[in-house]
């Protein structure tokens, strides 16, 4: 097992408070990527899909073991896809959308499901719409298909039923965007972040409420960005990189966020040790994972993977 490396950062959090957490380094992708699928299952962290350093579209499926630090090379997926959504529910990984390429080209309504259990692709039913650049999450075992873009940016709401294989469309978000990020805390779907032609750096944070089937809009993200990732841990929602930097010569952001759920406020935390865009993040354990991105704006795949130890919000 390969040694873990940690870094510690401090940021100041205001009347001379600080606030100390841990990043680790962990073993890298076996190859750069980034725009990937990524999704935790059965104590594993998988990545699927993105495009490779050359800019070109993979199918590639790796599975990481946390207990090992170690990656694993799977059956690749049917098409290869780049920016599509991901998220597990019932033990399955599930592909959604994306671009099959080249670039930003032929975006498909596509659903690609994994089963770990057997190492085997299949397909199901596609979503109402094709987008690439959208996210995805599970609430309840539903998988929600959030945003994205076509010919431009989308409000796109859709869940997918795995039982009944089914998709119903839902109201749209009021932004509509794709290069966005989301997390799901206390049975509410929180979108953040992302792009339209309004603006490369968004900062809105809007929320949907399944019972109600209405959206709200929240307290804005302090640094407006896109092709970022965010996780949810407890009642936070933690918001990391993505580009569109200007201050930055690589144009990437190195911001940590976090939004209370409870106090309705955000918090600055430590930045990324290694900055990136292109990344979606995955909970296991109460860590939150980082495999790949890009280290500059566009194109820059790197296969940096590394885990925040979130320290709360």
């Amino acid at each position: 097992m390969k040694a873990l490396g940690a870094v510690g950062l401090t940021v100041a959090l205001g009347l001379g408070l600080t606030q100390t957490s841990s990043w680790k380094t962990l073993a890298p992708l076996s190859e750069a990527r980034q725009e990937v699928g990524v999704a935790a299952a059965g104590g594993r962290v998988y990545v699927a899909g993105g495009f490779t350093a050359g800019g070109a579209t993979t199918n590639a499926l790796e599975a990481y073991d946390p207990a090992a630090n170690r990656w694993q090379r799977l059956e690749p997926l049917p098409v290869a896809v780049n920016h599509p959504g991901m998220a597990a529910a019932g033990g399955r990984l599930y592909v959604l959308g994306g671009y099959q390429g080249p670039g930003l080209g032929r975006p498909t309504a596509a659903v690609q499901v994994f089963d770990p259990a057997t190492g085997r692709w299949g397909q199901r039913s596609p979503m109402p719409s094709a987008r690439g650049g959208l996210i995805a999450v599970e609430l309840g075992g539903k998988i929600y298909a959030l945003g994205g873009a076509a010919a431009g940016s989308v409000g796109d709401f859709a869940v997918y039923d795995p039982a009944a294989d089914r998709w119903s469309e839902l109201p749209p978000m009021p932004t509509p965007r794709d290069h966005l990020a989301a997390g799901v805390i206390g049975g509410k779907i929180y979108a953040v972040g992302g792009r339209n032609r309004q603006s490369f750096t968004l900062d809105a944070l809007e929320v949907y409420d399944p019972a109600a089937r209405r959206w709200s809009r929240l307290p804005p993200m302090p640094t407006g960005r896109s092709g970022h990732a965010a996780a949810a841990v407890g009642e936070c929602l933690y918001v990391f990189g993505g580009e569109g930097n200007r201050a930055a010569q690589g144009g990437v952001f190195a911001e940590v966020e976090a939004y209370n759920a409870r106090t309705n406020a955000w918090k600055a935390l430590s930045p990324m040790p290694a900055p990136r865009h292109g990344i979606m993040a995955a909970v296991w354990d109460g860590k939150i994972y980082l495999p790949g991105g890009a280290d500059v704006q566009g194109l820059g795949a790197v296969s940096t993977h590394d885990a925040f130890d979130p320290p709360g919000c």
